[in-house]
C-alpha cells in the first residue's frame, strides 16, 4: 500500500516517544526564521467562543519549499477540568500540499506546550539579563511549568523562583518539580514578587490584569503567554509604553495578544532577532516584553519533524485512507 494512499495517526503517547526538548527548540527557531524570511506563511487566526464555555480556534500556514501545509485545530475548554482532564486541546493535521490530502493526524497537547516553552526559552536567551537571579512565575499549570522548566535551563544564575497561584496558596506538585535546582515558594503579594524579580513569566488563563505597572522595575524582562484571544490581558495599562516589546508576529499581538490594548505601540518581531544571531543589547534599566501568541509554523515545523521520526522509527498507527 502507497504511503500517500494512508494515514498516520500518532496519539498522545507516540508524540511523547517523539518528542526531544532539544530538538524542539531547534525546529522552533527555524519556524520563527521562517517566518522572518518570508519563506513560511501564516494564514489568518481562528479564535471564537463557543456558546459551551470553550474558545474554538486555528493556526494554519504552509511553507511551500519544504511542501508543509497543515493547521492546528485548538482552545480552551475549562469544563474539562471537572471531569480530571486537561482544558487545552490540540489537533494538528499535515496535508499534502500537492493533492490536498490529509498525511498525519497528531495530538496537539504535548507539541503546544513544548514549542510554546521553546519559544519562551530561546526569548530568554536573547533578551533578559543572562545575570539574571530571580523570577516570578504566574500561573502552575502545565505552561507554566514548562516555562520554568526551559528557564532554569537557558539562565543558570536563576536561584530563587516565586509562583502565584490563582487563589493565592501553596502548590507542593509544582514545588516538588524545582524543589532540587532553585528555591521555589510562594509569593505573598504579587506586586512585592514582581519588583523583587529580574524575569516575569506569565502563564494563565489571561482574565485579568495580574500586577501594578508601578511594581515593574528597571531591568525586568517579562514573557507573556496568556493572552491569545480577543478580550484577554495579564499586563497592567501602560507597562507596553514603558517597555521595548517583542512578538512573535505583529499582526497577532494587536489582533489577540497584548497589545490588542495598546495597538500603537511599537514593536519588533522575534524572527529578526534570531536572525541576527546576537543576544539584544539593552541597558539595566531597560524592560523587555516578549508577547507570545504563538505561530502556526511552530506547530507545523514540530509536526513534519515528529511525522519524519515517526516513519524512521515505525511510531504510530497507519490507517487505510482511499482515494
Amino acid at each position: 500500500m502507497s504511503r500517500d494512499s494512508t494515514l498516520l495517526l500518532l496519539n498522545k503517547g507516540h508524540v511523547e516517544v517523539l518528542l526531544s526538548p532539544d530538538e524542539v527548540v531547534v525546529a522552533v527557531r527555524e519556524s520563527f526564521l521562517l517566518h522572518y524570511e518570508q519563506k513560511g506563511r501564516l494564514f489568518p487566526v481562528v479564535r471564537e467562543r463557543l456558546g459551551t464555555g470553550g474558545i474554538f480556534g486555528i493556526k494554519s500556514g504552509d511553507v511551500e519549499a519544504h511542501g508543509l501545509l497543515g493547521f492546528k485545530a485548538a482552545g480552551f475548554w475549562p469544563g474539562n477540568r471537572l471531569v480530571g482532564s486537561e482544558p487545552h486541546q490540540a489537533t494538528i493535521v499535515l496535508i499534502d500540499p500537492h493533492s490536498g490530502r490529509p498525511i498525519c493526524v497528531i495530538d496537539g497537547n504535548a507539541i503546544t506546550t513544548i514549542r510554546t516553552g521553546a519559544a519562551g526559552a530561546l526569548g530568554l536567551a536573547m533578551l533578559a539579563r543572562p545575570e539574571s537571579t530571580t523570577m516570578c512565575v504566574f500561573g502552575t499549570g502545565v505552561q507554566a511549568q514548562i516555562q520554568t522548566r526551559f528557564a532554569l535551563d537557558v539562565l543558570p544564575s536563576l536561584r530563587h523562583v516565586q509562583y502565584m497561584t490563582s487563589g493565592g496558596g501553596r502548590d507542593p506538585e509544582f514545588e516538588s518539580l524545582f524543589a532540587s535546582r532553585c528555591e521555589v515558594k510562594p509569593a505573598g503579594n504579587a506586586n512585592a514578587a514582581v519588583a523583587a524579580s529580574d524575569v516575569v513569566i506569565t502563564a494563565t488563563p489571561g482574565r485579568s490584569v495580574l500586577f501594578d505597572c508601578s511594581a515593574v522595575c528597571g531591568g525586568t524582562h517579562i514573557s507573556c503567554i496568556g493572552a491569545d484571544t480577543r478580550g484577554k490581558r495579564e499586563l497592567p495599562a501602560g507597562l507596553l509604553e514603558r517597555a521595548s516589546v517583542y512578538v512573535d508576529d505583529s499582526v497577532q499581538s494587536v489582533e489577540i495578544g497584548e497589545l490588542q490594548w495598546a495597538p500603537t505601540v511599537s514593536c519588533s518581531e522575534f524572527g529578526e532577532v534570531l536572525a541576527n544571531g546576537l543576544r539584544v543589547p539593552r541597558t539595566s534599566q531597560e524592560i523587555t516584553i516578549f508577547d507570545l501568541t504563538g505561530l502556526a509554523l511552530q506547530d507545523l515545523v514540530v509536526a513534519r519533524m515528529l511525522y519524519m521520526f515517526a516513519g524512521e522509527e515505525g511510531v504510530g498507527t497507519t490507517v487505510e485512507w482511499p482515494w
